[in-house]
């Protein structure tokens, strides 16, 4: 493989193993996994929770610290995490109905995770 192809399985896997990261951070406060990397026309979402009666769509950020972590998230990213959770959501029985939040979760690269809960105010 090539250099860039190896940076890109590298980016990769340090992207699942990031994943895994904040999973293990909403499954300790009992939240249980529903989907990973569902993706949907407008676009993919990391990971999707149910924390008690609410749905938890996260956006998973990995980088050296949690500052530059966070800078890497634009607003059209947002905009599309919202569109692709709306779109989840139509999979509910209670649809639009159905509680819910988009969280951030940032990790550095010792692994540790800072959730910013409900970025966009839903």
């Amino acid at each position: 493989p090539t250099a860039a192809q190896q940076r890109g399985l590298a980016n990769y896997h340090a992207g699942l193993a990031a994943e895994d990261s904040v999973e293990c951070e909403y499954a300790g406060s009992g939240a249980v996994l529903l989907e990973r990397r569902w993706r949907g026309a407008a676009g993919e979402i990391d990971l999707i929770l149910r924390d008690g009666d609410e749905l938890v769509f996260v956006e998973v950020k990995k980088s050296k610290c949690f500052a530059r972590a966070a800078e890497s998230l634009s607003q059209r990213q947002l905009a599309r995490i919202s569109l692709a959770a709306e779109e989840y959501l139509g999979t509910q029985t209670r649809g639009a109905l159905t509680p819910m939040r988009v969280d951030v979760a940032l990790t550095n690269a010792a692994g540790e995770v800072d959730i910013l809960r409900n970025v966009t105010g839903f």
